[in-house]
């Protein structure tokens, strides 16, 4: 998910009878990281499950409530919340997801630094973090929102060189509402223009429209 900001000063952002807002009237952009910034989440969890060997129906089983939960409004007492606005530790989280999965041979999963293992296969979406440098570089400014999933999460030693500004949930104790969709919906009720993320050759395309900015 993706929410580009207007300039509250040009006129396409106190409704303008001119239409939608032009070229180059988005002067801040929000970005979310896992899935946005990097290849697809469960690309990285699928290594992990293949890796160690752990039955695939299981960790569904345990993860299905807990995220349909998580996203549908309902959440009280649902360890992704709890994970993601930081009101259990990682080690509460991976305890708690571990006593829930088997491996193939029929063994227990080690909890001890699950999460880390969980998106040790992550990788960067290249396109993305080129698109967020060079919006940077033509004066826009750019902002990290992300619904954390483990502290360690994050290459953090280069956030500074794509970011103005992070927030990441579970370090303010708030986590970004509903399912993606609806993040981008609410994103739209402020004002914003929702980008919903599906691959990065068209976002990086739409980015390009809004900002009115070449982009690699």
């Amino acid at each position: 998910m993706l929410g580009a900001v207007q300039d509250p000063r040009d006129p396409a952002a106190t409704g303008h009878q001119g239409g939608g807002p032009g070229p180059g009237s988005y002067q801040g952009v929000i970005i979310d990281w896992g899935g946005v910034m990097t290849g697809p989440v469960m690309d990285s969890v699928r290594v992990w499950l293949d890796a160690e060997h752990i039955d695939h129906q299981t960790y569904q089983a345990a993860l299905r409530p807990w995220v349909h939960a998580a996203y549908d409004g309902a959440g009280h007492g649902n360890p992704v919340h709890a994970l993601e606005r930081g009101e259990c530790t990682d080690a509460e989280f991976e305890r708690e997801l571990a006593a829930r999965l088997v491996r193939q041979d029929g063994g227990t999963v080690a909890a001890d630094g699950l999460l880390g293992r969980m998106f040790a296969a992550t990788v960067p979406s290249e396109p993305m973090y080129a698109a967020v440098r060079a919006l940077r570089a033509a004066g826009r400014r750019t902002c990290l929102l992300s619904n954390s999933w483990g502290s360690d999460g994050y290459p953090r030693e280069v956030l500074p060189e794509l970011f103005d500004a992070v927030v990441i949930s579970a370090e303010v104790g708030m986590r970004k509402p509903e399912d993606m969709s609806a993040n981008v919906q609410a994103a739209e009720a402020l004002g914003m223009r929702g980008v919903l993320h599906t691959q990065a050759a068209t976002t990086v395309a739409e980015l390009a429209e809004l900002f009115g900015v070449p982009l690699p």
